[in-house]
């Protein structure tokens, strides 16, 4: 007995002891990270789990929220795009106030460097002679006001010469007007007292400082009165002139700074003022050439810039201050622009905005938002693609929760008109949604004919609903896709709020009811949501966005 009872406290001490060695090894380890508090869907925030999943309406995989997390805000419209602290970390989101603030707009302009016209110039025979000595005998050679430039031998000025040293008073003041017809100055003549009769040449002085830009003559040339033998420019100040084209010439003014860069100098950049704007335009080109100058000192014995060469141009718009916001922050996929509000929490809506002049870096903003708001600057397209997920999703069929309504029993009449009109009404939708205005302006001919008939068919209806009708059936070519859209919205309207009643009568084809959820983005002023009509096994296709967001929209079941 004392045996057993040995037997049986030794057993349960080693079962005892093996559970507990079982039970502590069997203890989840603690690995030091973070549990999630649940499970949540990023497109669906009110569908939560305690454990990893799918979201039992869109089917996508449900994001984890730990402590700390905010989670998605569950209160959102379809425009809310709602993101966790996670998601904002990972994809390095970043907002930038709206705010008053000049464009920092620029002009890019190209043209060439030329020299100043106004010191340009023409050195000509003013007799005829024999040129004996070119002091400046190349192009670019440089030239000193006032000291020689031709040496020449001139038979008629050596005459003129003489009669003047032979003449006295009123006879010599006349040879000396004569000696200045002729070409010498002033100093010139008076060294004529002094000059031998043996010496029998003559100088042309220069007229300027400058370069020579054209030779035209040799030494040892006869040249006839007249003739242009060397071409001068002043090079000390340059012209950069351009062609600025039609739109771009409210943005030029007298007095604008540009700044003015040459392949031929790189890394340098020389600043100049728009001096003069030709009033006369060229009709050919649609151009105007403008005028800049730029100062062109010289340095260790050249000029840096130098003529006839290629050159570009910055040119600096003043603004005045203009509600902008950064060109990163605006994304236009369609005929809307639109850009993401930071409304806190991890919530950005998606806003439509109205677009002014563009700048280099930021775009003026004429509605849609206001300054001090935050617009998402940086991860604003995979915040948009969120919301086109979102859309997505949200264009699955979608059963409407009404009242049963009668069958409906139409005449064969009514039978006829309803389906001439769907034809009608199917074909203008298909059209728009091709974006093929010519198209639709065809389709919609028999539009004002296909309705009147329904309204005579349906003349028992509602007089406010025919009446809609009958107000938005007049169509007419439009020229844009935009006003045939708007026109087309509100005669789809009208119309399905008959049909949608007739949908049940087994007479007719099935009809089909689509709605978009933000019509007002592709047609301003409109409703947020607009619907329309498609018969057949037609997949959907959205008439007011077209191609950029083609299969936008849910059916509204009956």
């Amino acid at each position: 007995m004392k045996t057993f009872l040995t037997i049986l406290i030794t057993a349960l001490i080693v079962a005892g002891g093996s559970w507990f060695f079982l039970r502590e090894n069997s203890a989840p380890a603690s690995s030091g990270e973070k549990e999630p508090l649940f499970y949540q869907s990023a497109m669906h925030p009110w569908i939560k789990s305690d454990r990893p999943g799918r979201c039992t309406i869109c089917g996508m995989e449900l994001t984890p929220v730990y402590p700390g997390d905010k989670g998605f805000d569950e209160s959102g419209g379809e425009d809310i795009i709602a993101l966790s602290e996670t998601q904002i970390r990972v994809t390095n989101v970043a907002t930038q106030e709206v705010a008053m603030r000049d464009l920092g707009q620029t002009l890019s302009v190209a043209g060439t460097i030329d020299d100043n016209a106004t010191t340009h110039r023409m050195v000509s025979a003013y007799v005829d002679a024999r040129i004996d000595k070119l002091f400046a005998n190349y192009m670019g050679a440089p030239v000193v006001e006032g000291e020689p430039l031709i040496q020449i031998y001139s038979p008629s000025l050596l005459q003129a010469e003489r009669e003047y040293r032979r003449l006295s008073g009123n006879l010599k003041q006349a040879a000396a007007l004569r000696l200045k017809q002729m070409g010498l100055t002033d100093q010139q003549i008076l060294e004529v007292e002094k000059k031998s009769d043996e010496d029998l040449h003559s100088m042309i002085l220069a007229p300027l400082t400058g370069t020579v830009v054209s030779r035209e003559v040799y030494e040892g040339q006869y040249v006839k009165e007249g003739q242009t033998m060397l071409q001068l420019g002043d090079f000390s100040t340059m012209w950069f002139l351009f062609d600025a084209y039609e739109p771009d010439l409210p943005l030029i003014k007298v007095g604008q700074k540009i700044d003015v860069t040459l392949p031929s100098q790189p890394g340098k950049t020389f600043p100049g003022i728009v001096t003069f704007i030709d009033p006369n335009f060229n009709e050919t080109t649609r151009t105007t050439q403008i005028r800049v100058e730029l100062p062109n000192p010289e340095i260790n014995g050249r000029r840096e810039l130098l003529h006839k060469v290629y050159a570009e141009g910055i040119l600096r718009i003043d603004n005045p201050p203009v509600l902008t916001v950064p060109r990163s922050a605006v994304i236009q996929t369609s005929p809307q622009a639109v850009v993401y509000v930071d409304r806190g929490e991890g919530a950005y809506q998606q806003v439509p905005v109205k677009l002014g002049r563009r700048g280099d870096q930021y775009l003026e903003i004429l509605s849609g938002v206001s300054a001090g708001e935050k617009v998402v600057t940086t991860g604003t397209l995979l915040i948009d693609g969120q919301a086109e997920m979102n859309s997505s999703y949200s264009s699955s069929p979608v059963k409407v929760e009404k009242n049963e309504s009668p069958t409906v029993n139409l005449t064969p009449e009514q039978t006829a008109a309803i389906s001439d009109f769907l034809t009608t009404a199917d074909a203008m939708s298909a059209t728009l949604a091709d974006d093929d205005l010519a198209a639709f302006n065809k389709a919609s001919e028999p539009a004002m004919m296909k309705a009147g008939s329904l309204i005579e068919a349906l003349s028992s209806l509602p007089k406010e609903d025919l009446d809609a009708l009958d107000s938005s059936r007049h169509f007419h070519g439009f020229e844009d896709l935009t006003t045939a859209r708007a026109a087309y919205l509100k005669f789809s309207m009208a119309a399905q709020k008959i049909l949608e009643t007739l949908r049940s009568s087994p007479d007719l084809p099935a009809i089909k009811i689509f709605e978009c959820p933000m019509v007002n983005q592709a047609i301003e002023g409109a409703d947020k949501k607009g619907r329309w009509l498609q018969t057949g096994d037609r997949q959907i296709a959205n008439p007011y966005f077209g191609d950029s967001m083609l299969r936008c929209g849910k059916e509204i079941k009956p």
